[in-house]
């Protein structure tokens, strides 16, 4: 169908421009009739001023009108009764005194203030003067004068004669003009004193600006005019007389409407003619496109649709004929068998690539909990060590060096696993509101070993007033640290470190900077990604994964905020900044995190440990017996059930693999027997996850520590227990 308005375009647009052109010249015909006949009027009425002027002029040369007032007045109503049109003579004396007319005085009458009377004596030629209603004769009237002169050149007085204005024009009578045509007659002042038709009605107006501006600057143009009537008209001017005859100007307005309507007609019945043509084509298009083309497009849109919304096994069911739509159906049918064997293949990969990736997660479950099953012994061993022989420098300075290697590869298990769990979208922000500033503290109080053993001097700016941001304090703790740690690493032995936090708009903005290594521009555009690593000094003294600086990308983003690196090049140092964004609300600051407790188990307890592992129960059990506590030891969770019958714990740490039955089984099986019920169950196990926390939780465990116990923690652990305890 638009194929075919397409094709009967040029035809239509054809028949507009021929109605058009018709039209065009319908009124340029008219123009010329209309400039003529124009022509004609302003001839016919110069005719009729200038018999007027050859009588005055034959008026002046008569002796008996300068004489005796009673032969001048016969003399003038002689003339009047032989001239039809006019409607008075007169005489003027110099002071405007009328002294001698046609038509009787009723009263003196006195001229001087007509312009046409000054003007006829000013000038000394004959005048035409504008539209008047006569003060003799009341009548609308234009008087025409002419000087009387004697011998010398002397003006004795002024003749004049008032032509009736009524029968200025006859001309219009002679011929035939459309209905709503005007013909008018204006003078200099644009006022009306010839009209037809209702004359009457219109003595003495003024022109419209319109017209009146059209008379003054067309000339001979023709113009359109839309007039009082709301008639629109085409006009055309013509000037009455030479310029020393008349000012006055004649214009004929035919309707346009009139002289269009000829070529309305025609043009109207051929779009007529071109529609009902167009209708028929179009109507034959629309039968053969819907049976041939839309019902076939239609089904392959269905079938498009239905492939879109995942159903592969649809067909468009069109036959393959050789055109243009059985071909698009056959690749369309195509398409679908083949996006079928691809979906099929994906999902098969999509399972595989899901089972893979449970098995990696598993992996590192299981590398965790194996990676901290020996560091657990290890830990707290050389926390035994350093407890039992504090007055031997060389054993606590190796403690210290154990303990210090064994935090090192715990961070590195830890930030392995954040990074998985962060990457899968598995972290989740206890948020709270902070101060900023006691985060850079405990971060700080984090790493300043690390800052210590290599010799850097950190500078710490931190602004007088609270920074509020909102936001997971550990986490914020870990962005920061892992910053600073980053830099340590990275900066030469005796090197400075620069923190700076400062208020910028509506954002707090935080900047680490070192004079270490610096990064390349390369660098710097990807070291935010995983596993992403500079050249180290070359003793590797601080090793690392390449994960700290992708986790704490991670992190700020999950707190609104944003992080950014710069270096001026290699040699030259590096930036660091974080832009978090201010919280401005009244602020009610979450709890400073507990410190080291001063009394860690002063209240000796009963504790039931469990765990399948020798080495690192027996360290923990000479740990817990230094500190006071009454230990039994259990390997499996059966022995455990048994012995907690026995002994009534007062606190239970239980490992959660255990060779029978797991741990959390056993913290479900303890919290039924009435010799534990009340014990203070301790979940301690390689397992960090989530869903392993969650799990253990839900068991009825009170606390969940990853191996390599932090002593220190479970010291403070006890001490609440053993507080807890006394009050019952």
């Amino acid at each position: 169908m638009l194929l075919v308005a397409l094709a009967m375009m040029p035809l239509a647009v054809m028949t507009i421009l021929s109605g058009i052109r018709e039209r065009e010249h319908a009124i340029k015909a008219s123009e010329e009739n209309l400039r003529r006949l124009t022509g004609m009027a302003a001839a016919n009425e110069g005719q009729s001023i200038e018999g007027a002027r050859q009588i005055l002029v034959d008026l002046a040369s008569v002796p008996d009108l300068m004489g005796d007032t009673a032969k001048c007045t016969s003399l003038l109503s002689d003339v009047l009764d032989r001239n039809e049109g006019f409607v008075n003579f007169g005489l003027i004396q110099l002071n405007g005194d009328v002294t001698c007319s046609a038509v009787p005085l009723l009263h003196p009458v006195n001229l001087g203030d007509r312009s046409h009377f000054r003007r006829a004596i000013s000038e000394r030629r004959f005048i035409a003067g504008d539209y008047v209603f006569g003060r003799v004769i009341k009548k609308h009237t234009i008087n025409l004068t002419y000087p009387v002169i004697d011998r010398t050149g002397k003006v004795l007085a002024v003749v004049f004669a008032a032509m009736d204005l009524e029968g200025l024009d006859t001309f219009i009578n002679d011929i035939n003009l459309p209905p709503g045509s005007v013909l008018a007659t204006a003078d200099a002042r644009g006022s009306v004193i010839s009209r037809r038709p209702d004359p009457e009605r219109y003595f003495g107006t003024r022109l419209s600006p319109a017209t009146l501006e059209a008379m003054s600057t067309a000339g001979q143009r023709a113009v359109t005019i839309r007039g009082d009537d709301g008639v629109e008209r085409l006009h055309t001017f013509a000037r009455v007389g030479a310029p020393a005859l008349t000012d006055y100007t004649v214009t004929i307005g035919i309707p346009t409407d009139t002289i269009t309507s000829a070529a309305r007609h025609d043009q109207l019945m051929s779009l007529l003619g071109l529609a009902a043509t167009t209708l028929l084509a179009l109507l034959a298009a629309w039968l053969v496109g819907d049976v041939l083309i839309v019902q076939r497009v239609r089904k392959l849109m269905g079938t498009a649709e239905r492939i879109a919304a995942g159903d592969l096994d649809a067909r468009s069911g069109i036959d393959y004929a050789n055109e243009e739509i059985g071909n698009l159906a056959q690749a369309l049918d195509r398409m679908a068998a083949s996006l079928q064997k691809k979906e099929s293949a994906r999902s098969l990969a999509e399972r595989e690539l899901r089972a893979a990736d449970q098995r990696k997660d598993e992996f590192l479950a299981m590398l965790a909990h194996e990676l901290r099953n020996p560091l657990a012994p290890i830990s707290t061993g050389a926390h035994l060590l350093k407890l039992l022989h504090s007055d031997n420098t060389q054993i606590t300075q190796t403690c210290s060096i154990i303990v210090r290697q064994v935090d090192h590869m715990t961070s590195l298990v830890d930030d392995l696993l954040d990074v998985s769990r962060v990457t899968r979208g598995l972290v989740s922000l206890s948020t709270q509101v902070l101060d900023l500033r006691r985060v850079v503290d405990d971060a700080a109080e984090q790493i300043r070993p690390l800052v210590t053993a290599r010799r850097h001097r950190l500078v710490i700016d931190l602004p007088p007033e609270p920074a509020h941001v909102k936001g997971d304090h550990k986490r914020l703790v870990q962005v920061i640290a892992n910053l600073l740690n980053n830099s340590t690493k990275y900066t030469p032995e005796g090197g400075s470190l620069q923190l700076r936090l400062d208020a910028s708009g509506e954002e707090y903005v935080l900047t680490v900077q070192d004079d270490g290594i610096g990064m390349d521009p390369v660098l710097v555009e990807r070291v935010f990604d995983l596993f992403t690593q500079a050249e180290r000094t070359p003793d590797r003294s601080q090793g690392g994964l390449g994960l700290g600086l992708a986790l704490v990308k991670s992190l700020i983003e999950l707190h609104g905020g944003s992080v950014s690196a710069y270096s001026p090049g290699l040699g030259k140092g590096s930036t660091f900044t974080v832009r978090l964004p201010r919280y401005s609300q009244d602020v009610v600051l979450a709890a400073q995190p507990a410190g080291e407790r001063a009394d860690n188990g002063a209240v000796p307890l009963r504790i039931l440990l469990v765990d399948d592992n020798v080495d690192a129960v027996h360290t923990l059990q000479l740990f817990l017996h230094s500190a006071g506590h009454e230990v039994e030891v259990a390997y499996s969770a059966g022995d455990a059930l048994a012995l907690a019958k026995t002994m009534a714990p007062e606190v239970c740490l239980l490992d959660i693999g255990l060779p029978d039955f797991d741990g959390n089984e056993l913290a479900r099986r303890l919290r039924m027997l009435p010799e534990a019920s009340n014990a203070t169950l301790i979940a301690m196990t390689g397992y960090g996850r989530q869903q392993d926390r969650d799990a253990s939780m839900a068991a009825g465990f009170d606390h969940y520590l990853v191996k390599p116990v932090n002593t220190t923690q479970l010291s403070d652990i006890l001490a609440a227990a053993a507080e807890a305890n006394i009050k019952r």
